[in-house]
This record gives structure tokens, C-alpha cells and sequence, in this order.
């Protein structure tokens, strides 16, 4: 018997290594003997890190870097055997680096997200993969390039402050100290999200106040942000800003596509194929998956689906465990997933449940795996 867990991270709560680990122990009290190979998974957000060393190995690596309001925090990012860095600005640029009375979207600067990249050159990467989500940022990138050595200009040649609204006064942009090693490495985007820089759906307006900006800050940042885009459009004879995915982060995939070459991926796609999913399938008889939470929702981008179509492609069945199942999770029956599971075994708070994860996919895991045992007559 071959089972293939290939879950993501349970948010707040536990890593996709954890929900593989705790999933494969509740299957073996059942099929002590069964092959069970872990592929944790990712979408390009928090955990993409994590999820890709754990899948192919690799060295976890950590660096202090400038946080989003310039404190100084500790990052980590993953250095592959092939020369290949993965990044993800999360752990530089993220959301949780600022305690929610101190968010502040019109200063946070994803300047520590750059300081990551510098150190994947330094270290002699020839390919980089970011993974963008979970930003506190809106700041177009503006800061990952100023680490890059990139400046920002008024209109009397002072360089202007962090973050996204001091965009508005950008006059002029000088790339003549961006990083000539830039020119030789790969970069590619890994994101969930189609959302262009400015507009009713751009960065600004759909991400902007879950960063602490009110109504008239998140019109102002969408002002200096199309300002931004404007600047940079007239200086390299070509306009980013309406490409699916650089709203992402913050708009640092506009930073990314204009400047760094970037080509964007799904985020799930990219991790799947850093940690051979679709090698992993073939011959399976069952993939589990999961989420923290599965509903209508999680057909966008999110990893159970993606994972299910690799799966469905090789002719294996996919169930998915998840922390609750909200409205709609049906809809994921005609996305490839055969079976939705709950963890929750009774009326229980956020918190407790959140605690008790590990235990309780263990449990459905052996659930599952006893009811398998049954269906087949095993």
C-alpha cells in the first residue's frame, strides 16, 4: 500500500511538516507496514520555506534583516543543492511581524525582503524563488529594491522615505547601483493571486486594510502606488502595473516583474514541482490532503486543489482533512477531491481546537485508515 500525504500548514497552528507527520502516524496504527511518502505543501505564502525543505531537502537558513517598520527581526530562507534560493518574503516583509495597534500600510517597507535576496547572491544562487503572501507591506517593492541598491528620488533629488505613500513624491529613479548580479539569476514568483497593482482590485484596495489602512489611506496608497507604476513605466518603456499577480504582497510582484525579470507562477504548481508530487502519485493508492479550513473559497489557488488535480491526473483518490468546512466546501467534490473531512470531534473553541490539531489529524487519520481497511476488505 502507498499513501501520499501532501497537505499545507494549518494556520497558526501547525506546519505542513507537522500536519504530514501527524497524518502518516494516525494511517500506520492502522497499516503499520504501509509506504507513506510526505510531501508537505504550499501556495507561495508563509511555510513555502519549510515546506520545500522538507520535501527535497535542502538547508534552512537564517538572517537578521530590516522588519516591516525597520525593526530589526530574524529571517529564514532555504538553499537548495542546484544553487536554487527560496524566499519567501513572509518571513522578512510579513504581517505577524506587527503586533495589529502598530500596522501601519502607508510606512511598512518590504526592504528586509531585498536584504534576503542580496544573501541568496551572495551565497551564489543562479535561481530564486520567492513566494509572496502574507505581507505587511504596500509598497510596490519599492523597498526590496532600494536593498538592491536601487534609489528613489523627489523632485529636488532627496531620496524618499519607506513605504507606500511616499511614492506620490517619486520624480526620479536611479538603478545605476542595482545589483549587477541580477542580470545572471532567475527569479520566479510564486503567488495565489491574480490581482493587478492599482484599482478596485489591486494591491491597496483588496489587501490594504488588513495592514492597518483606513478608507482614505487605502485611496491614497492606490494614488501612489498608480503614481509609482507611472514613473517606472516612463523610465523602462514598458507598464507592469495591469499584469495578473504583481498586487500581490503588496505590490511587490510589480517590484518583481518590472525590475527582476520575474516570471510568476502558481504557488502551489512550484512547490509541487520543487518537491516531485507528481513522481510521488504515480502507483498511489490513496493522497490525503489538507487545510485549516476548506469552503467555496479554497477553489482559487489554494493547495487541496492544486494537489487534487495532480492527483486526479494520475488516477488517485484524494481526501481532505481539514480544521472546519465552511459553506460551499461541496463545490470542491467537481475540483478532484473525493472526501471532506472535519477534525473536530465535538463543540470546542478556536483555541482549543487550534491546540489540540496534532491529536485530533491523527485520530481522523486513523479513522480514515480503518474505514479504508474496511472498504477493501483489507
Amino acid at each position: 500500500m502507498k499513501i501520499v500525504v501532501a497537505p499545507d500548514s494549518f494556520k497558526e497552528s501547525l506546519s505542513a511538516p507537522e500536519v504530514a507527520a501527524a497524518i502518516a502516524r494516525g494511517w500506520q496504527r492502522v497499516f503499520p507496514a504501509a509506504e507513506i511518502l510526505l510531501r508537505p505543501m504550499a501556495d507561495g505564502g508563509e511555510g513555502t520555506v519549510d515546506a520545500v525543505l522538507a520535501a527535497c531537502g535542502g538547508e534552512r537558513r537564517e538572517l537578521r534583516v530590516s522588519g516591516p517598520l525597520g525593526e530589526p527581526v530574524v529571517a529564514h530562507w532555504g538553499w537548495l543543492g542546484d544553487s536554487t534560493a527560496v524566499l519567501e518574503m513572509a518571513a522578512a516583509s510579513g504581517l505577524h511581524w506587527v503586533p495589529q495597534q502598530q500596522r501601519d500600510a502607508t510606512q511598512a517597507s518590504s526592504h528586509g525582503t531585498g536584504e534576503l535576496i542580496r544573501a541568496a547572491l551572495d551565497a551564489g544562487a543562479r535561481r530564486i524563488i520567492l513566494g509572496l503572501g502574507g505581507s505587511a507591506t504596500n509598497d510596490a517593492g519599492a523597498g526590496l529594491l532600494r536593498a538592491l541598491g536601487m534609489r528613489f528620488l523627489d523632485a529636488q533629488g532627496v531620496e524618499l522615505e519607506p513605504g507606500g505613500l511616499a511614492l506620490a513624491r517619486l520624480a526620479r529613479i536611479d538603478s545605476s547601483g542595482l545589483d549587477p548580479r541580477l542580470l545572471s539569476v532567475s527569479v520566479e514568483v510564486a503567488a495565489d493571486v491574480d490581482n493587478p497593482l492599482c484599482g478596485p482590485r489591486g494591491a491597496s484596495h483588496v489587501f490594504g486594510p488588513q495592514k492597518g489602512a483606513s478608507a482614505a489611506q487605502v485611496l491614497a496608497l492606490d494614488a501612489a502606488l498608480q503614481h509609482f507604476a507611472q514613473v517606472v513605466a516612463a523610465t523602462l518603456g514598458e507598464d507592469h502595473s495591469g499584469f495578473p499577480g504583481v498586487g500581490a504582497a503588496g505590490g511587490l510582484g510589480f517590484a518583481a516583474r518590472a525590475f527582476l525579470r520575474a516570471q510568476f507562477r502558481p504557488g502551489i504548481a512550484l512547490v509541487a514541482e520543487l518537491s516531485g508530487l507528481a513522481e510521488a502519485v504515480q502507483g498511489a493508492d490513496l493522497l490525503i490532503t489538507g487545510e485549516g479550513r476548506l469552503d467555496s473559497q479554497s477553489l482559487h489557488g489554494k493547495t487541496p486543489v492544486g494537489v487534487a488535480r495532480i492527483a486526479r491526473a494520475a488516477g488517485v483518490p484524494v481526501i481532505a482533512l481539514a480544521g472546519s468546512l465552511g459553506d460551499g466546501y461541496q463545490a470542491l467534490y467537481e475540483a478532484g477531491i473525493d472526501a471532506a473531512f472535519s477534525l473536530s470531534a465535538g463543540p470546542q473553541s478556536l483555541a482549543q481546537a487550534m491546540a489540540g490539531a496534532a491529536a485530533e489529524l491523527e485520530a481522523r487519520s486513523c479513522d480514515l485508515a480503518r474505514l479504508w481497511r474496511l472498504a477493501k476488505g483489507a
